[in-house]
């Protein structure tokens, strides 16, 4: 391998200097942009997605959703809030398969809130996460939107040395999120049980102790704040990894099915995943999914999903819920969709985005099971759609099994 320096010419009060970037994303395509690297060094390939949040990066960061995927913060301030130990999505997610690096406009600023007890530069660092900044971020975005997400490699080197012809060479062959299975490599691997409520000041999180109800929820890529609404909801849960059969399921005795959000296909998924679902169905449970248990749960119901030219991610994503005639903006994060013109006769479409018309809610006519494509949880995000878990608790009260 050979390595190039890359210069920048840039000008300062001495006149002009040469000042090598320290960063580059190279794109599938061979485009190549120079910045600021950040966070850790080395290099990391993945699709590259914008998400339109103006707060809770460290959330999105924490996503297992965006395992294999770099993200580019589209509002131009990133880390001047620091980060916490109570704002982590998934404790259980390695750090070589999450989300695969960052991208940003502006250099990362100070802390500056009570919260904080880490700076967001050194936290990256820690957990293996590459950001390059100094990113005319608003271009990138109109790229991805007009070309659609694009594969690309980001490589950091104080040095500024890099081997471009390596770096377009992985971009190139690096594969596409279509036909991947990533659930697997972010799930739990062993059952466990949770009781952890929501977050308020300044108490921080609450303990939910009843035990009414119980939740089995199949962990492929979970969002702790998932698990978080549904104990505050007065429901004991029970998380399962992704691969768990019919049986390891049933035995736990559960009120309710709850199948969550991840990365990847979902067809892929879905290989291991929709018999089992199918089965709970038939069995006469009470499902909820959200967006990758959502379109999961549309595969085994005999519909199709397909990949979407740029995704939806952000914090404001305008949702109309069909049931109550209601318009709700919510948090998205998904690059694939729910085929709507495939849906059998017996699935009724209760949600769709306003954004593009896509599909965001399905229901069983017939049976207590039901369905979104987005966040209701939000973190981050607003919190319109929380009566979904109340939704989902009354469903459990009305059809209790056995």
């Amino acid at each position: 391998m050979t390595s190039t320096t890359i210069l920048n010419t840039t000008k300062n009060n001495q006149g002009w200097v040469d000042s090598p970037p320290t960063a580059v994303l190279v794109l599938a395509n061979k485009k190549i942009i120079k910045g600021k690297g950040f966070g850790s060094t080395g290099i990391s390939a993945g699709e590259i997605c914008f998400n339109t949040a103006m707060s809770g990066y460290q959330e999105i960061m924490t996503d297992p959703s965006y395992s294999g995927q770099i993200v580019t913060f589209t509002f131009p301030h990133i880390g001047n809030v620091g980060v916490n130990t109570e704002d982590i999505e998934s404790t259980n997610l390695p750090t070589n398969t999450g989300v695969k690096g960052c991208i940003l406009r502006g250099d990362i600023t100070s802390p500056s809130n009570y919260r904080a007890n880490g700076a967001l530069n050194a936290w990256l660092e820690r957990n293996n996460i590459i950001g390059i900044c100094d990113v005319d971020t608003r271009a990138l975005t109109a790229y991805i939107r007009k070309k659609g997400m694009i594969n690309a490699v980001i490589a950091h080197n104080p040095a500024g040395e890099f081997d471009l012809e390596y770096l377009k060479e992985t971009a190139a062959n690096h594969p596409s999120l279509e036909g991947m299975d990533l659930a697997k490599d972010v799930s739990c691997t062993q059952a466990y049980e949770w009781n952890q409520g929501k977050w308020s000041w300044p108490n921080g999180f609450d303990k939910n102790t009843s035990t009414e109800l119980h939740i089995v929820a199949i962990d492929y890529g979970l969002k702790h704040n998932i698990l978080r609404c549904l104990a505050t909801s007065g429901c004991r849960i029970t998380v399962v990894p992704a691969t768990a059969s019919i049986d390891d399921i049933v035995s736990k005795q559960p009120d309710g099915i709850f199948l969550s959000n991840g990365p990847g296909d979902p067809a892929a998924t879905g290989e291991y995943t929709v018999p089992v679902i199918k089965n709970l169905i038939t069995l006469g449970y009470p499902i909820f999914g959200i967006c990758l248990g959502h379109q999961m749960l549309a595969l085994a119901l005999g519909a199709k999903t397909k990949k979407m030219h740029q995704g939806h991610h952000g914090a404001n994503h305008p949702v109309k819920d069909f049931t109550t005639s209601k318009v709700e903006i919510t948090s998205m994060n998904h690059g694939f969709t729910v085929d709507r013109d495939s849906l059998p006769e017996n699935v009724e479409e209760t949600h769709i985005s306003l954004f593009d018309n896509s599909n965001c809610g399905i229901r069983l006519k017939d049976k207590p099971v039901f369905s979104v494509q987005h966040h209701p949880e939000a973190s981050p995000g607003p919190q319109d759609s929380h009566y979904l878990f109340n939704r989902f608790v009354d469903m459990m009260k009305e059809y209790k099994v056995g």
